[in-house]
């Protein structure tokens, strides 16, 4: 078994997709990795639409600016995954908003894209979380209802290449003990 840490350091996102259909079984161990993502008070404030339909696909890919590294993932992966949030739960209690940075539904979803990525890595598959195309639009595509908020489109499928690590910044450089 690959060791956690191996599986964190050795994570890309990946933007070309080999032509290759993912079979179900994956898809489904990715999908039930995010159900045991931890999310604040366990609201679970996730909802997912997969996508697999080429026709949608390049409808999305359509709310993408060029140019974007990801325009061409959208539409090659064999599915993309709309990660989309409910509004006023995480962070909520009994209506009222409780945290100082207002809605948690970014902190939630950054932990189950996270964990999604993770676990597609480990079984051989490829993740690159998108953000920058117009979410109203492409929300709009994919019928998302009010109240709810698409955040990011993640391709998924079986990588093309891998790619080296970017330099990262040493712990020294911003651990801090103490105090800042």
């Amino acid at each position: 078994m690959a060791d956690l840490m191996d599986i964190i350091r050795e994570r890309r996102s990946i933007r070309k997709y080999l032509d290759k259909e993912l079979p179900e079984e994956l898809l489904n161990k990715v999908l039930e990795s995010i159900r045991w993502s931890p999310s604040w008070a366990n609201t679970q404030c996730w909802e997912v639409i997969v996508v697999r339909d080429q026709g949608r696909k390049q409808k999305l890919q359509e709310t993408f600016p060029q140019p974007n590294p990801a325009y061409r993932a959208i539409v090659d992966a064999p599915v993309v995954l709309a990660i989309c949030a409910k509004l006023e739960s995480a962070g909520y209690v009994r209506g009222q908003v409780t945290t100082k940075l207002g809605d948690w539904f970014m902190f939630d979803l950054g932990i189950a894209t996270q964990t999604l990525c993770l676990v597609a890595h480990y079984l051989g598959l490829g993740t690159v979380i998108t953000g920058t195309f117009d979410h109203d639009r492409a929300a709009e595509l994919l019928g998302v209802p009010e109240g709810y908020e698409l955040v990011t489109l993640i391709p998924l499928g079986y990588p093309a290449r891998g790619s080296a690590a970017p330099k990262r910044r040493e712990v020294i450089e911003y651990a801090h003990y103490e105090e800042f």
